[in-house]
Formats: C-alpha cells, sequence, structure tokens
C-alpha cells in the first residue's frame, strides 16, 4: 500500500482513554494487536493509572476497535473506556507503544498479584522450553505486581525488577508485540532474572536446582522450610508428617490455629489432590480456583490423610493451590501437599526481607529457601469461607488486595480509614473510589505498627491521594485510633457496631432501611459499655439501636477474648451461681467481679459463645481469638431444639434477649457435648429472629443484614437466614468485604460519606 492510498484511507482519528485494572494486565500488548488486526495506525501508552489512545484510520474501523477495547479485553483486565474524542491526524505509518508518562492523575488502579497462568506452567514443564523449572517465570496474564510495585506507572524500572537487566532474548520478547510477554514488567529467565538461594546452618549455601533440591531434602526429612514467595515467606512442612507439624506448633508458638495446606494442581479442574483431603462443594471448588488462589475453608474428609495437629478439634481445613512457580516446582517435586502457613511471628504482618526471615524465623525453620527478587510490601494469603452457598472473605490478601470499590456517592474530601485494632486493615477513599488495604494484623507489636504506617502511606503514594481527613473507632485504647489522634488532620469518630452495619449496607445499595444484627467480641458502645450483640435499624449515618443481649460484667479487660473461662463465670456469677474455674486468678476475679473491680458490662454474642465453649467443651484458655467458638461449631449437632430465651424492654427502650436460660443446658453433662453446642447454636439464631419479628412490629425495613466476627459462623449464619427467610426475611451477609473487623475501615468510610458534619480543622470528639 503506498502513501496515497494511506492518505486516502485515513479518514479519521480518535483519542481515547481507558481507565480502570488496564495496567499490568497485558493491555496495552492487546491494543496493539488489536490495531494492527484493523490495520489502523497510531500509538498507545500509560498515564497515570490509565491507558491513552491515539487511533487513526477508516472511521467505521475506529468504532470497530473502541468496541472491542472493552469486550474483548485481556481476561485480568477491567477496562472503562473514560473518555472518546476526535482528534488531528498525525499521519502515523503504524501503530507503536509509546514510552509512559508519569503524569499527576488520581485514576490509579493497582494490578492484583495473580496465579501462575496455563501458558507459564506448560512452559516450566517442557523441558524444551528455556525457562523449564524456572520458579519465576510469568508473563503479562500472571505473576506479581502489587508487591513489587514502587511507583506509578507500571513500568520495569518503577518496580523491584528494576535491578535485573534483560538478557538479549527476554528483551527480545520484552519488545515484540506479538509474544505473550511483551511489556511483562516482572519478565526475566534463568540468565537474567531472581534466583534461589537455599541456606541451612552447618551446610553450604547453593542456588538455583540445586537450591530446590536442598529444600526437598529438608522436608522429605521431616524439616520446617521458610520459603519466600510472592507477598512473603511461608513456613513450609509435611503435613502428613505428625512429628514436623507438632515441632512447627511448638517453635512458632501456635498449639492450635489451624495451619493451612497448599495442594498439588492435579485433575481437570486442578482440584483432584485436594478432594483426597476434604469435601468440596460447587461453591467452594469455585472459590479454590478463583484467579486469587485463597485459602478457603473445607469440611475435612473422614478418614483423609494428615496429622492429626493441621487444625485440632476443627472439623475443617484451609486448603489452597499453588499461585506461583515456585510453588508448582516445590509440590510437584515433593509429591504431595505442604503445610503453608504464613511466615511470621504470630499476630504480625508476614515477613518479606531475606535477612529479617533468617533473624526472626531462625528458631522456627530449620533452613530457608529465599530468593533476591525484593518483595517491596507483605501481602498474605486471601481466607474465604462458603456461608450461604456464596464465598465470602474473612481476610483479604494477596490475589485480592489492594481491594477497589465503587462508593454510592462523592466524599467531599480524601479520607483515610484506620480501622480497629484486631485484623487490621486500612482504607482510603477519594471521590466515589475506596480502596481497602490488604490484611496486617493485630496492632499490638512494633512491626505491625510499622506495616500499618507503611500501608498508610503506600496508599497515598500510589494512588497520588493525599487524606484530608481521618476516620477511626470510638475505642480509645485501640492503636489506629492513637496514632489518627497524633495526625494534624480533623479525625472522626465512628461507633464500632455502626461501621459493621455500614460497610455491610455499602455491597447491597438497592436496600433502603435495614434492620442490622451486629454481632461480634466487642466494641465500645455509645454508652461506655462493650457492645456486641446488637441490632441497628436504618441506614450509614443514622443507625438507630433497637436491641441487644442482656448485659454481664465480665473481668479481665483485654485477657478474656483469650481467657472463655472469664466469660463463663461472669454468666454464672450473674445468675447467682456459685462456680469458680479451676484456672489460676479464678478466685481472685471471682472477688473483683463482687466488687466491681475492673469489670466491664458487655452484651457480645462472641462472649457468649466463648462462654458456652469453656462450659461445654472445657476450653478455659484459649491459644488464639476465636478457637473455642470455632470448636463449639465444630462439634454442633444439627438436633433442630432450641431454648426459649425472653425477650424484653429495659429501662432505656432497648429490646433485651435473656440468655440466662441457657446456663441450665450447658453445665448438664448428662447430654452429650454435641447436642449441647448444637442447642446453644439453634436457640441463639432463634433468639435473632425473635427480635427481628418483634422490631418488625413497629419498624419499618426492607432487608435483615447479618455482619460481624459471629457471623463468620457457618452454622449460626445458615440456621439465621433459613428461619429469616422462612418468615419472609430478606437476609444478607456481606460478600466482598470481610464481616469480622478487617470490614471496619470500609465502614467507617462509608459513615464519614455520610455523616461528616463540618467542624474545626481538628474533631477528635465527634461520634454518630
Amino acid at each position: 500500500m503506498n502513501g496515497q492510498q494511506l492518505a486516502i484511507e485515513a479518514s479519521g482519528a480518535r483519542r481515547l482513554v481507558v481507565s480502570g485494572q488496564v495496567q499490568g494486565v497485558g493491555y496495552r500488548p492487546f491494543v496493539h494487536r488489536m490495531a494492527n488486526a484493523l490495520r489502523l495506525r497510531g500509538w498507545v501508552r500509560n498515564g497515570a493509572g490509565q491507558v491513552i489512545i491515539h487511533i487513526e484510520g477508516p472511521l467505521e474501523r475506529i468504532s470497530r476497535f473502541e468496541a472491542a477495547l472493552i469486550r474483548e479485553a485481556p481476561p485480568l483486565a477491567r477496562p472503562h473506556l473514560q473518555s472518546s474524542s476526535d482528534a488531528i491526524i498525525e499521519g502515523a505509518a503504524e501503530f507503536r507503544i509509546l514510552a509512559s508518562e508519569a503524569g499527576a492523575g488520581t485514576d490509579v488502579h493497582l494490578p492484583p498479584d495473580r496465579f501462575c497462568c496455563d501458558d507459564c506452567i506448560a512452559e516450566l514443564q517442557n523441558q524444551s522450553q528455556r525457562r523449564f523449572r524456572y520458579a519465576f517465570t510469568n508473563c503479562t496474564q500472571c505473576g506479581p505486581r502489587y508487591t513489587l510495585i514502587e511507583s506509578l506507572p507500571y513500568d520495569r524500572p518503577n518496580t523491584s525488577m528494576s535491578g535485573f537487566n534483560l538478557c538479549a532474548r527476554c528483551r527480545a520478547e520484552y519488545e515484540n508485540p506479538l509474544d505473550r510477554r511483551f511489556h511483562a514488567q516482572p519478565l526475566g529467565c534463568p540468565d537474567c532474572g531472581p534466583q534461589l538461594a537455599f541456606h541451612r546452618d552447618g551446610q553450604r549455601p547453593c542456588s538455583g536446582e540445586a537450591a530446590l533440591a536442598a529444600a526437598i531434602a529438608c522436608l522429605r526429612a521431616g524439616g520446617i522450610v521458610a520459603v519466600k514467595g510472592v507477598g512473603g515467606y511461608h513456613l513450609m512442612c509435611d503435613p502428613a508428617n505428625d512429628a514436623a507439624v507438632v515441632r512447627l506448633r511448638v517453635r512458632k508458638h501456635r498449639p492450635h490455629k489451624p495451619l493451612a495446606i497448599m495442594f498439588p494442581q492435579t485433575g481437570a479442574d486442578g482440584l483432584d489432590a485436594v478432594r483426597t483431603w476434604v469435601c468440596l462443594d460447587d461453591a467452594e471448588s469455585a472459590a479454590c480456583a478463583d484467579a486469587a488462589r485463597p485459602i478457603v475453608l473445607a469440611r475435612r474428609r473422614a478418614g483423609a490423610g494428615g496429622s492429626p495437629a493441621l487444625a485440632p478439634g476443627l472439623a475443617e481445613l484451609g486448603v489452597l493451590l499453588p499461585y506461583s512457580p515456585l510453588h508448582h516446582l516445590l509440590l510437584a517435586q515433593f509429591g504431595g501437599p505442604l503445610v503453608a502457613t504464613s511466615g511470621n511471628i504470630s499476630g504480625e504482618p508476614v515477613i518479606t526481607d531475606n535477612a529479617e526471615a533468617e533473624k526472626r524465623l531462625r528458631p522456627v525453620a530449620d533452613a530457608f529457601l529465599h530468593h533476591d527478587r525484593p518483595i517491596v510490601r507483605p501481602a498474605d494469603d486471601s481466607v474465604w469461607r462458603v456461608i450461604g452457598g456464596r464465598a465470602r472473605p474473612m481476610r483479604i490478601g494477596r490475589g485480592v488486595a489492594p481491594l477497589q470499590l465503587e462508593l454510592r456517592a462523592q466524599l467531599p474530601q480524601p479520607t483515610l480509614a484506620v480501622g480497629g485494632h484486631m485484623k487490621a486493615a486500612i482504607a482510603l477513599g477519594w471521590g466515589r473510589r475506596a480502596v481497602i488495604s490488604p490484611h496486617i494484623g493485630e496492632l499490638d507489636s512494633p512491626r505491625s505498627l510499622r506495616v500499618f504506617r507503611q500501608m498508610i502511606g503506600d496508599l497515598q503514594s500510589l494512588y497520588r491521594v493525599r487524606a484530608e481527613r481521618i476516620v477511626c473507632d470510638a475505642h480509645p485504647r485501640y492503636e489506629s485510633v492513637r496514632w489518627a489522634l497524633a495526625q494534624e488532620l480533623p479525625v472522626m469518630r465512628v461507633q464500632h457496631h455502626a461501621a459493621h452495619a455500614s460497610a455491610l449496607a455499602a455491597e447491597h445499595p438497592d436496600v433502603g432501611r435495614w434492620l442490622v444484627f451486629a454481632w461480634d467480641g466487642i466494641g465500645l458502645g455509645s454508652d461506655g459499655d462493650l457492645w456486641g450483640g446488637e441490632a441497628l435499624a436504618g441506614s450509614p449515618g443514622a443507625w438507630r439501636r433497637l436491641a441487644s443481649m442482656r448485659p454481664f460484667r465480665v473481668t479481665g479487660a483485654e485477657r478474656v477474648a483469650r481467657e472463655p473461662w472469664r466469660s463463663a463465670a461472669a454468666l454464672m456469677w450473674e445468675t447467682e451461681r456459685a462456680w469458680v474455674p479451676a484456672v489460676a486468678d479464678a478466685a481472685l476475679a471471682a472477688q473483683a467481679w463482687r466488687k466491681r473491680i475492673h469489670t466491664a458490662r458487655t452484651s457480645s454474642v462472641g462472649r457468649l459463645f466463648d462462654a458456652a465453649a469453656s462450659l461445654v467443651m472445657g476450653i478455659d484458655i484459649a491459644s488464639f481469638e476465636g478457637q473455642g467458638p470455632m470448636m463449639l461449631e465444630s462439634i454442633a449437632a444439627a438436633t433442630g431444639e432450641s431454648v426459649a430465651l425472653p425477650l424484653s424492654r429495659d429501662g432505656q427502650g432497648i429490646w433485651r434477649t435473656d440468655w440466662a436460660p441457657l446456663l441450665p443446658l450447658l453445665i448438664d453433662r448428662k447430654l452429650p457435648a454435641s447436642v449441647r453446642a448444637g442447642i446453644f447454636h439453634e436457640s441463639l439464631a432463634r433468639a435473632l429472629v425473635g427480635q427481628a419479628m418483634t422490631l418488625a412490629r413497629t419498624c419499618r425495613f426492607d432487608a435483615v443484614g447479618l455482619t460481624g466476627g459471629v457471623f463468620q459462623n457457618r452454622l449460626l449464619a445458615e440456621r439465621a437466614m433459613a428461619l429469616l427467610a422462612a418468615r419472609g426475611l430478606r437476609a444478607l451477609l456481606p460478600e466482598t468485604v470481610p464481616a469480622n473487623d478487617a470490614g471496619l475501615a470500609f465502614g467507617q468510610l462509608i459513615e464519614a460519606l455520610h455523616g461528616w458534619r463540618a467542624a474545626p480543622s481538628r474533631q477528635h470528639e465527634s461520634a454518630p
């Protein structure tokens, strides 16, 4: 085709701006291929969170091109055509990819860390390929992103791969628009990319294939290996080796909390090996195979292999598929599943740095399988559980977070929400966008606080948004609250359960009027009590507390969550029963309780579950939060029987359910523990429905919400949903944001959106 023909054919030009998740997902190569297929000319480049396109050619072909940008986008892309406008014809001779422009826009969408795609797995297993058994193979449809981005736009010099210079063959792939590795920023090969390194005391360090072989030998010998992955380290061992699993628990000071198991990807859907250990329904299978590759809780199969110490006292295991090439290699060479628990000090964020791992995990791990690709920020594995037929997040992390959500209305100012204290996560909101950070952990260690502060800086830096106000919890002793109050910005304090309710409401914008049951451990109430069994009516920014549980006094402050006997004792003493458990400090606690010394009044359903676990199963001390309730759920028999719990109004007009009739059942040792546990669950589910039906007589609502950590209990949540549905009431649970405290920051943003009031530069004491 000669120049005159080109000029005749170039009948128009358009400038297209595509926003959304379009960086780091192979979108520019896709645009290049589409333009060439339609014989169009021009250019494409990355902007600040956008892809900018100049396209020239016949208008009919330009229209087809524009439609294909959305309809035929790569699987990991989530594009939105932000603008389309006429442009001046530049007379381009071909279609090119230009260097990115930094810009100053705020329409940034961080690409997530994704699992190793089928093409790369096939290459990993093909001896004729130069990346055969290379632990860091990737392309534009897979591999790390969020954990290696240092700044935007997402180009190699702005990532932790900047120190790895591409060899000639990788450079050719990187620059070839027809190659699936065209502009794959984490690209490398055995000659120029990251490398493995194995370290063990008393043994010569080794790298590459020798490092992988040494790690496998250590695992087969019953050792514990700290393995550096995508978002941090895993502690790995043989799940069938009881001695290894027990040794891991002893060294990590984690006696009971369940350990996740990573399985080889086998069979048509990749889940054959998983199914030999657990029973998967369709929703659980889909969750396991999801692109996020989360840990999924599933019921353990009778007679399945594995150490009893993997999840003592629990009926479920946390299972996941491999998501990095290194995982595939480890599992294939080991020949079976591996424990893959977070490489951290319990409660802290996962460790990411090689030197820090050797220092802090040395008392736990026998050996270390490092690599030299820096991890810019931690991202622990996400955890999902299927409840009510749908996979729901319990923790969001690698592959999911930063989680980006759209707000129903526009925030007047960029706002930072700092969440709670346990299961900490933060959220940044601006315009009509909200971004929730990955899981951080418990904010009671110096490292957790460092990562908390790093995450606050990272989100604002990466998204190019500077918060102009802060929203936090109402509890004055939360570290997140202390941090918020120390900043020179206006601060709004949001009641804990209002935040839970608003997070749920924001996920279901079709509901106008709510009745939300917010049941959890504790949250400071507006009356100074520790709430945790609340029924709130209304909508974000306008919640009214209408019902709760009979309050009781507990001793021990923060120790209550880890010492279920204190909740059991409180119920017994509150009903004038003489009961002193066989634990240290029980007698002193009884004296303190009688004298009202260091006691707090609570309406917490989470503490009721703790009490039941203590009275039914003798779980007086918990090694992790929620241990007693989780074990109680695991043994519960579905008898359909219940104990009627009275409901009456108190002096302030709050409807209160009285738990006292449950006590004779809970301490009746003539009944099997499984029966008592089942009746306890059924009784609380029916008590909830009783509150809902009573409130429906005077309060109009369109749906019933169930949120707070207690509703991660599948038995309770599903029974409550079924009983509500039988009475014609629509019941909804969180679907995208965790029901537990990991969702608080998002709920705080929603409350700020609806409830912020004009105030001086510091508004520390406002609490809606």
